[in-house]
């Protein structure tokens, strides 16, 4: 077996499709097999998928283990000569996983590599590259040093800014939503540490990869990644875990530096404090009734074919959405769009991801948003139109 993919899953199930619509179309001409580990979901993901997916290999558990564990479990299970955990609120390109195979297997003392990352504007996910948290490095993050200077290899380590995005090039630190890893990497630095329940399992694994030996790489090939929609970003609880598990990692790692150690500590929680105010509030202002009447205020621009167009325009007419239509990718983005909506069927995820990352720097980018044309569904960042 050559790769296996792994995705977590809680309660996200609309976002799953969609990652296993283009999981599938990246496994072509591929010997591969995908796991699907749900964690305790109430919304019936499994019983939805396993009807539409039925070649995946599920795992459910009956209450949320936690991101580690459930990788873990299918892990443990799998067989492929290389890994790729993968988040279920992504879309991933139909070249993805062999441009990332076809590395590894060509660089011998590469462990584990990351890819370009793109938020729903189309813009670089920071996180796609990232330094190790050292104490000096966290503590630039933390006050504002690697965003006052993003290009500077000493206050700025920790995105990395002033690395190129069109080549492969090491990196220390890669993101838990796109890890491609090769077996023999796990063997020899470990699997998860299943102390990180959710957030900072990556970059312990990142770290422990490099302390084994072996080098971590950022790939210019391209998927996207709908931040937050596989986890509960309003709770205290969020903010504390996000946190926490920073804490775990230095005091791993780092605990002989007591005061840099003790000073990153108390700025944490500061940061955990200030995080779980700032939801708070967009919690508040944000309710369920509230987004829709939101979204009644924005322009769409529907770019597909056929009759998954004439699908796409009733469900803006249903939930009386203002839009326009683009029959096949335009030249140029229409510059008062707030979201540009994708038919799946018409477009490769490639074309898509490729079309909507090379736009040119506007004032206002638009969103980016997918139609699944076999659940009838609109997915865009933080909603689900059905």
């Amino acid at each position: 077996m050559k790769l296996s993919v792994v995705i977590v899953n809680y309660n996200v199930k609309y976002y799953l499709e969609q990652c296993l619509l283009s999981v599938e179309r990246a496994l072509t001409g591929m010997q591969g097999e995908v796991f699907v580990v749900d964690n305790g979901s109430s919304d019936g993901s499994i019983e939805y998928l396993r009807a539409k997916f039925p070649w995946v290999y599920y795992i459910e558990n009956e209450k949320n283990v936690g991101f580690s564990v459930a990788n873990n479990l299918a892990i443990r299970q799998s067989r492929g000569d290389f890994i790729v955990l993968l988040n279920p609120d992504t879309i991933v390109g139909e070249g993805t996983f062999r441009q990332c195979v076809d590395f590894l297997e060509n660089n011998p003392k590469a462990g584990a590599v990351g890819v370009h990352m793109l938020r729903v504007d189309g813009s670089l996910a920071l996180e796609s590259r990232r330094g190790v948290p050292t104490p000096w490095t966290s503590f630039c993050k933390l006050v504002g040093l690697c965003k006052l200077f993003p290009k500077s290899r000493v206050f700025g380590r920790y995105y990395m800014q002033y690395l190129p995005l069109d080549i492969p090039v090491e990196i220390d630190i890669l993101s838990g939503a796109f890890m491609g890893l090769r077996r023999e990497t796990l063997k020899r630095c470990g699997l998860l540490d299943e102390t990180f329940f959710m957030y900072g399992e990556d970059v312990d694994l990142s770290y422990r990869i490099l302390e084994s030996g072996y080098k971590n790489y950022f790939l210019p090939t391209t998927i996207m990644h709908y931040k937050g929609e596989s986890t509960q970003k309003t709770s205290y609880r969020y903010a504390i875990v996000f946190h926490r598990a920073m804490l775990i990692f230095f005091k791993k790692h780092f605990r002989y530096n007591f005061l840099l150690v003790g000073v990153v500590s108390l700025l944490i929680y500061l940061m955990a404090f200030m995080t779980y105010v700032k939801q708070q509030m967009l919690k508040l202002k944000h309710r369920k009734t509230e987004i829709v009447d939101e979204l009644r205020q924005k322009k769409f621009l529907l770019v597909g074919k056929g009759y998954n167009l004439r699908q796409m325009e009733h469900l803006m007419e249903t939930h009386k959405f203002y839009h326009s239509v683009a029959d096949g990718l335009p030249e140029k983005l229409e510059p008062t769009a707030d979201y540009v909506v994708f038919d799946t069927d018409a477009y490769s995820f490639e074309e898509i991801l490729e079309w909507f990352k090379h736009q040119e720097p506007q004032r206002k980018s638009p969103l980016i948003a997918t139609y699944i044309s076999q659940s009838q569904t609109i997915l865009m960042a933080g909603s689900v139109i059905r």
